[in-house]
């Protein structure tokens, strides 16, 4: 496990900018070089502590949070640096580890401490820690985020995982969250941003964590990255739409 950083006072954004380096891709036709949005010369810029991406399913966002995590350090199925919550040894080709190695960055300075988090492997990153937390002869009782409900298990990880300072990259945290625990995160992340040493790197669905003040919205399409604003997202537009008269939404829908 990796040791404790001494705690940097300048305040976040760490990661300043990120590029991709042609000299380091093989192959532009192998995944996920491939994807539309890594086509010609990838950039992205951070300027807030707070950047959400938003996009439909197959974009790339996921693929964009692994390499960024890899490019921090961290497992590609998720945890913190140090930790390696999956067996890789039977895993065909890892893709957050093959973009990540063709990533610069451009840090100020490099944070080496955070969390990537992802929702479809966050009970393997849970059993793990229980199961470190055992081994560790000189550590107290484990942690336990299991015998909660899965929402439940995901606030308590992110309460106690996510309040140092570092870079903390979240792929679809609402997964399990209803809306009221979505408020819950808000909330959250509230705490981090005004703790100014946290930088949140986040892929989302859920308008409501869109939605969050002063965050960086970036919209993900085959064309690559653009600013949005949370009411010009088709995620948005669904919702109002559905807000506005559940019935006939729905009968709409099912009708096409």
């Amino acid at each position: 496990m990796a040791r404790k950083q001494r705690e940097i006072r300048l305040r976040a954004p760490y990661l300043k900018r990120l590029w991709l380096d042609p000299a380091k891709i093989a192959d532009r036709a192998e995944y996920p070089f491939c994807l539309p949005f890594l086509q010609g010369e990838f950039e992205l810029s951070f300027t807030s502590a707070i950047t959400i991406i938003v996009g439909e399913n197959g974009t790339g966002k996921s693929t964009l949070l692994e390499g960024i995590a890899a490019l921090a350090g961290y497992d590609e199925a998720g945890g913190g640096k140090g930790y390696r919550p999956v067996d890789h040894g039977r895993a065909i080709e890892r893709m957050g580890g093959t973009l990540g190695a063709a990533f610069r960055a451009s840090w100020l300075p490099k944070i080496t401490q955070g969390w990537f988090f992802r929702a479809e492997s966050f009970f393997s990153v849970a059993r793990y820690l229980d199961e470190a937390a055992l081994d560790d002869p000189f550590g107290g009782p484990p942690p336990d985020f299991l015998s909660h409900s899965h929402g439940e298990g995901f606030l308590r990880f992110f309460e106690e995982r996510c309040q140092r300072q570092g870079i903390y990259i979240f792929d679809e945290p609402e997964s399990a969250l209803s809306p009221a625990r979505q408020i819950e995160f808000l909330k959250l992340m509230r705490r981090m941003d005004e703790s100014g040493h946290c930088q949140v790197l986040m892929a989302t669905h859920a308008p409501v964590l869109m939605a969050y003040p002063g965050a960086t919205l970036l919209r993900l399409t085959k064309y690559g990255l653009e600013k949005v604003v949370v009411q010009d997202t088709d995620h948005f537009k669904a919702l109002r739409e559905f807000c506005a008269d559940p019935d006939g939404f729905v009968q709409a829908v099912l009708a096409e």
